[in-house]
């Protein structure tokens, strides 16, 4: 097992129970934080734990970084050791459906914290139901270990000062994940402030999928790269609504064969915290 993006249900199927296979369940609906917990409970993969995206995901005491704060590296790095996780482990994230609420968020903390063999189930638990693979009620029992012999690469996570310094520059490198609605400021029915950081770019998740799971790598290369206009995925910063779906996109670089992006933690929460950074509206 060596998976880094994706694995499809037919694969990870076939590995079930392998000792080095740690499975990690996502799911989390944001109008009701306690679904995710609760659906779990009632069904779920053989051998997973449940990850919760506010309480291990995230760091809902900070203040001023948007509704979904990173959590410290040495609290993630503790709570990876609670689930059982060392370096030499494949680690498969999975949630509802296609990956963004919050499997790809798990995913890049991991990736982050210096986990390499880490990857989506593709399509999540609706593919693996779809296919008739195995589930069950029984919460697991793990061995806890020391915490995770890592900490984030704050290269890989962009500041919203990072974004101001950059305001400038030409078109190509923040892109925007939300719906477009969202990002034109029509519709906001989450955040306090319409609209999105100017000059950026908006590429919204679900287009890069096709019946909940991702296009093919190639295709979804010939897709991004016109929007690159010539950059470097290095040079690119992705953001959201609060740093969730972001990671969606993400993972849809990396799985393009576009390696380098970096995220906007706060995204646009994070953003408009600051009532003096500027506000664009409309396409």
């Amino acid at each position: 097992m060596h998976w880094t993006t994706l694995v499809s249900p037919e694969t990870l199927s076939a590995h079930l129970g392998e000792a080095g296979l740690r499975l990690l369940d996502a799911r989390f609906a944001l109008m009701d934080p306690a679904a995710g917990r609760r659906d779990y409970l009632q069904s779920h993969l053989p051998g997973a734990l449940h990850v919760d995206l506010n309480e291990d995901l995230s760091d809902l005491r900070k203040q001023g970084q948007g509704r979904h704060p990173l959590p410290d590296a040495e609290a993630f790095a503790h709570r990876l050791g609670q689930w059982g996780i060392a370096p030499d482990h494949q680690v498969v994230v999975y949630d509802a459906g296609d990956g963004s609420m919050a499997a790809a968020r798990a995913w890049w903390l991991l990736k982050l914290i210096g986990h390499a063999r880490v990857a989506v189930l593709d399509g999540g638990l609706a593919a693996w139901r779809g296919r008739g693979f195995p589930e069950t009620s029984e919460v697991p029992e793990v061995a806890a270990r020391a915490p995770y012999p890592g900490r984030f690469d704050e290269h890989r996570i962009a500041t919203a000062a990072q974004i101001l310094e950059r305001l400038d520059e030409d078109s190509g490198w923040l892109f925007d994940a939300r719906a477009p609605e969202r990002f034109r400021g029509e519709a906001e029915p989450i955040d306090p402030v319409a609209g999105h950081v100017p000059g950026a770019i908006n590429l919204p998740f679900a287009l890069q999928l096709r019946d909940g799971r991702y296009l093919p790598g190639e295709t979804l290369r010939q897709r991004l790269l016109p929007a690159l206009a010539g950059r470097h995925p290095e040079d690119v910063v992705l953001m959201c609504g609060s740093g969730v779906t972001a990671c969606h996109l993400l993972l849809a670089f990396e799985h393009a064969g576009l390696h380098g992006a970096r995220v906007y933690a706060g995204s646009w929460s994070g953003w408009i915290s600051d009532p003096a950074r500027p506000v664009a509206q409309g396409a």
